[in-house]
């Protein structure tokens, strides 16, 4: 009886307290909660390396992070350098070579890496000794071995090569030379030219003037006490020598006075890759800081963001769109960026420009504000689980200067932040008048629509390397069938050429370590076959005997019909620029670009089928340098970089080529010409 009562008690009870709940408004935010960060323990070794501990007893492990804090660094012409000191520092010693620190590593189950600006390494407490030893090592005797920087640049070279056809690289290089200058730490720009005048003097020039323990902090977290741990700093980094270190002053980059409307060019791009970016002054522990982070998380910080929501969900240009404020020690920087579809790259800007003017006129939603400043607090108290995150923490308040309880009190500052405040920070640091308005992509589409962003109206190319592209005007008159013509002589005249009865060029190349040899061989009429070979097995084949095609692929054997089969037959023609118009062939002049350094004239081919192609033909030379080809696996840029001639004729030698990510060079070795021999390998 007393237990059915207590339940009809309690049910009336809960009723009662539903009813007077208003479930439509949201609860009150209570008292932002105070943080119990625990200090670090901080000493300082008579060389001057400052040292932080974290204790954590929760695993037996322990971490050691040794860094620099020095000033950026202009490295010129040989640019890339700084990276390389980095990375080959752990290549080996006078003690020990790169096999040999990697199988010590292993065998105590540890890790450690480097860069141009620190040490990181980390094991079980037990194997703390072990490691501290290879750690040294590597910091007092790395010998930068001159295989390992070979390597590394050949690696490097490859990745710039890559670069070129990525259009956030190409983004980032025009972005930086022009916000920030060449001259700049942050403006500079690698070149094939800047890596391979890199030699092994420059990385140890550089190892020994900035890996000095009086300009580092080395810090220790884990199963570790601070008795221990200034021992071990002691005995293992006691000995490193203190010299002064250069610093580096660099003036503030210069502002635009109005918008700086910019366009790089992406072969064949269906999509833009667009920026809005300029410099802000905003350092490592501003006042603003805290603020000026939740005004930007409520303009493009996520999924929640304005320009998210407006430029994805809204209108559909894109999957993502986002915004970026960072603070820097010598100058910080907004960014909002995307990909959209290449009809609506200029229709994407003005919504950036149109949100970012919003949050300078109009104060945010409350509500808006209190979901960003709830996602900021939970990223941030589930940071302090982290050992590590206390000794960053402590970390930044030695480097920055920064209030002792800075971080203890973030999340009352952060809860302090008010919609006035936002509105400030969007009008102190939202500036699209100022910016550079960038877009990677279709040149002649995407300048069309973009020079209503510029005052005066200009539209300004750029290339990879941050250089403007100032194309030469076309010759008055011009034709693509001149540009042909002039193509048809430049590789040996019709006559030479229509005497090429077949061919067969034999090849080289790797794709992902793996070498590979590819066969061509081709007759008329309409005759085509091309293998590929790894060793002396089949990989692939494509044949076309004038009537009919077949693919051969690990997957099967497939007919070869319909359309694709017409486009294979126009594929197959021998040298069709010497019969353009006859065969069906349609060119159109698009205008004049670079090509790596070269100027070109630019055309779009299209075949008897409708397939099309844009075809570079050197200015001065006459000769094919570049094509691009859309295919179902995305496009295929292939760049002729040498010829070699042939009875009278010059075919590629060298092609490099692309498809999306991957990129290899083909070296054709074995040319012939006029052999018969080869009739067998069109059957089909």
């Amino acid at each position: 009886m007393k237990k059915t009562l207590f339940l009809f008690l309690s049910v009336l009870l809960a009723i009662s307290t539903n009813a007077q709940l208003d479930r439509s408004k949201m609860p009150a935010a209570g008292p932002a909660p105070k943080i119990n960060i625990k200090d670090a323990e901080t000493f300082e070794l008579k060389n001057g390396l400052k040292v932080i501990v974290v204790e954590n007893h929760n695993v037996p492990v322990v971490s050691y992070s040794l860094s620099l804090d020095i000033d950026p660094i202009v490295e010129g012409e040989k640019a890339g350098y700084v990276s390389l000191a980095g990375d080959l520092m752990r290549s080996g010693t006078s003690t020990k070579s790169k096999a040999e620190i990697d199988e010590a590593i292993d065998f105590i189950g540890a890790s450690l890496s480097t860069n141009s600006r620190s040490i990181y390494a980390s094991s079980l407490k037990k194997h703390s000794g072990e490691l501290l030893d290879l750690m040294v090592d590597v910091l007092y005797n790395p010998v930068f071995p001159q295989e390992e920087l070979d390597k590394a640049v050949k690696q490097m070279l490859t990745s710039i090569k890559a670069d070129k056809d990525e259009p956030s690289s190409i983004a980032n290089n025009v972005s930086g030379a022009l916000i920030y200058g060449k001259d700049h730490p942050y403006g500079e720009i690698m070149t094939e030219e800047t890596v391979e005048s890199i030699t092994v003097d420059d990385i140890k020039n550089y190892y020994q003037t900035y890996f000095r323990p009086n300009v580092a902090y080395l810090v220790i977290v884990g199963d570790i006490t601070l008795k221990d741990a200034k021992k071990q700093a002691k005995t293992y980094f006691g000995k490193w020598e203190a010299k002064d270190v250069p610093e580096h002053k660099y003036e503030m980059p210069a502002k635009f006075d109005g918008p700086k409307v910019v366009v790089a060019n992406k072969d064949a791009a269906n999509q833009s890759t667009i920026d809005l970016t300029y410099t802000v002054n905003l350092k490592p522990g501003d006042a603003d800081l805290i603020k000026a982070r939740v005004m930007n998380g409520i303009l493009g910080g996520g999924s929640s963001g304005r320009l998210f929501q407006n430029l994805r969900e809204d209108k559909a240009f894109t999957y993502g769109a986002y915004s970026s404020l960072s603070s820097d020690d010598l100058i910080g920087s907004f960014s909002a960026s995307a990909q959209v579809r290449t009809s609506v790259t200029d229709s994407a800007f003005t919504e950036i420009i149109y949100e970012m003017n919003k949050m300078r006129d109009e104060l945010v939603d409350a509500a808006d504000l209190d979901l960003v400043k709830n996602m900021i607090a939970g990223s941030f108290s589930r940071s302090l689980e982290d050992p590590a995150t206390v000794a960053r923490f402590a970390l930044n308040i030695q480097k920055y200067n920064l209030p002792k309880d800075y971080y203890q009190t973030y999340l009352e500052k952060l809860s302090a932040v008010t919609v006035e405040d936002i509105q400030a920070m969007a009008q102190k640091y939202l500036t699209p008048d100022n910016a550079l308005i960038l877009a990677v992509g279709n040149v002649p589409e995407m300048k069309k629509t973009l020079k209503k962003f510029s005052n005066s109206g200009e539209v300004t190319m750029y290339n990879y390397y941050g250089e403007e592209v100032k194309s030469m005007p076309l010759p008055e008159g011009l034709t693509a069938e001149k540009i042909i013509d002039d193509y048809v002589v430049a590789i040996g005249g019709t006559d030479a050429v229509n005497a090429i009865q077949n061919y067969h060029l034999e090849g080289k190349m790797s794709i992902q370590g793996m070498a590979l040899t590819m066969k061509m061989y081709s007759s008329r009429p309409n005759k085509l076959c091309v293998e590929t070979y790894m060793g002396e097995n089949l990989v692939s084949k494509q044949v076309c005997n004038g009537e009919a095609g077949k693919m051969i692929s690990p997957m099967g054997e497939q007919n070869i019909e319909g359309d694709q089969l017409e486009s294979m037959k126009a594929e197959a023609i021998i040298f069709p620029e010497t019969q353009f118009a006859e065969l069906g062939f349609k060119a159109e002049v698009l205008g004049s670009e670079d090509v790596d350094g070269e100027d070109a004239y630019k055309l779009k081919i299209t075949n008897p089928f409708g397939k099309e192609q844009v075809v570079f033909f050197s200015r001065e030379s006459g000769l094919k340098i570049k094509e691009v080809s859309e295919t179902p696996q995305g496009n295929v840029i292939s760049t002729i970089t040498e010829y070699t001639e042939v009875e009278g004729v010059k075919f590629p030698k060298v092609m490099k080529q692309a498809v999306g990510p991957q990129s290899f060079e083909i070296v054709f070795d074995q040319i012939s010409v006029n052999d018969d021999s080869d009739k067998g390998k069109y059957e089909i």
